[in-house]
């Protein structure tokens, strides 16, 4: 059965659900690395089989009793992350703070008219966005739980990117899925600020100031998208694990060893570099904690339950003429080379020094303030997303992804383990209509289309 264009989705009810314990309300202060996201959404939804007709479990989990787990589950979470029940309020220097005011998250349940085999995963605009993914309309985390005709359902979730990360966020999913199977806590969040605050006397490496910029730096333009080339879609793939390994096995070279994901970017950065006038920018997503806890066990155990955002995004530009040109050994030394600018202690506590001297005005990683000029793209690896773990009770999820189509100009791409477990990546992104229509005549032998053959959905 092909996948179904059209399908609706009805809500059925709304609710709020709040953490099942009073709490005192009270402020959380944002760290200086939070206050480097723009106020976006993110979604992630994960999906599941109906437990009896896939032969998963022998006991009959009606929809209403996953809700309830769900639902019950979740009011124990918020206990621990107190935060995804509050809301962004902006302090009087014009800064958001967490107000943790147990405020609640919307809990939503819908109804759609499809079994889970027909949905179009690869065209994720088509399916997911405004359908199994929920629009966040107050608060920092909204919720959907969907059931199809099949009896399978799909989870899914939308938060503030300046709360959480997808780091903090994965946390958030295997703590519920844990309660939910009535499970201790593996690992409980800290939300302790004290290892990020700013050094005094402040210093940083200049070089942060080309990778940040203050808004007010940002050039004022309009530009209206008139050609089918400019739309931003969003497209969902599989890569084979040894289409991996053979591009890492091409670009090692010359004694050199990369990394996959730095070859992943290698190849990406090279393939859908296309107009020869311009140059090109790719951005790397490089998580924080490890860096920062620089072998102190201590601290290391500390930043591993951190929640919040400590990210940069080291980018290197090159002309459009040598990423086509040169080989992929060369383009992935030119990924390795502007990362190592980031994958340090030094550059985070640089960092936080550098956003504490430009409060309190508003900061954006640069390599998103892009034009028409300098096209741009940034890879996040979602490789630690625990799609496997995140299971209530009704057996193992059978697809998850994050959805992030964002509304600026860079794209946007994370690839993910597949929940097979065989070593594919499952890849989301979110890119120019022309960029993506080179990746599909370039490299399609690489990037195939998701579907419900290779999800084995039944």
């Amino acid at each position: 059965m092909g996948a179904k264009k059209d399908f609706k989705v009805k809500l059925i009810k709304t609710e709020v659900v709040a953490a099942m314990l009073p709490m005192q309300e009270h402020w959380l202060s944002q760290s200086n690395l939070d206050l480097l996201l723009p106020p976006v959404d993110v979604g992630v939804f994960i999906c599941y089989q109906n437990p009896i007709t896939s032969g998963i479990l022998p006991k009959i989990w009606s929809f209403d009793s996953m809700v309830n787990v769900l639902k019950v589950s979740l009011c124990e979470t918020l206990v621990s992350y107190y935060a995804f029940a509050g809301e962004l309020v902006q302090n009087l220097a014009g800064e958001p703070e967490i107000l943790c005011n147990n405020a609640g998250v919307d809990f939503i349940e819908a109804w759609a008219d499809v079994e889970l085999k027909e949905i179009n995963f690869y065209n994720p605009d088509e399916s997911i966005e405004a359908k199994l993914v929920p629009k966040k309309k107050h608060g920092v985390l909204a919720v959907q739980v969907t059931e199809f005709k099949c009896g399978g359902v799909v989870v899914g979730c939308t938060f503030d990117h300046r709360v959480a990360n997808a780091y903090s966020f994965n946390m958030f999913l295997v703590s519920w899925a844990e309660l939910a199977q009535s499970k201790p806590l593996s690992q409980l969040p800290s939300f302790q600020l004290s290892f990020l605050s700013p050094r005094c006397p402040s210093f940083y490496d200049p070089v942060i100031d080309t990778m940040y910029l203050p808004i007010s730096a940002l050039k004022q333009e309009t530009t209206n998208i008139d050609h089918d080339d400019d739309q931003v879609i969003s497209r969902v793939y599989y890569v084979k694990a040894e289409e991996i390994r053979g591009l890492q096995s091409l670009a090692n070279c010359n004694n050199t060893k990369f990394t996959k994901l730095e070859t992943f970017s290698a190849f990406l950065w090279k393939t859908i570099a296309s107009d020869t006038n311009k140059n090109f920018r790719l951005g790397i997503v490089v998580n924080g904690r490890s860096r920062l806890s620089d072998g102190d066990e201590e601290q290391a155990k500390i930043l591993k339950g951190y929640f919040g955002n400590v990210l940069s995004i080291p980018f290197g530009e090159k002309r459009v003429e040598e990423l086509k040109e040169k080989s992929l050994c060369w383009v992935a030394r030119a990924v390795h080379e502007f990362l190592e600018r980031a994958v340090n202690k030094e550059h985070f506590l640089g960092l936080i020094n550098w956003v504490e001297n430009h409060r309190p005005e508003p900061a954006l990683a640069r390599i998103y303030a892009t034009d028409e000029d300098t096209p741009a793209l940034v890879v996040s690896s979602g490789k630690q997303f625990p799609v496997r773990k995140i299971e209530f009770g009704w057996g193992e999820a059978v697809f998850g992804s994050y959805h992030f189509p964002w509304e600026g100009k860079s794209g946007y791409v994370m690839p993910m383990l597949s929940p097979k477990g065989n070593g594919d990546w499952i890849v989301y992104m979110h890119m120019l209509k022309g960029q993506i229509d080179l990746v599909e005549a370039i490299a399609s032998n690489v990037f195939k289309p998701l579907t419900a053959d290779y999800l084995n959905l039944k």
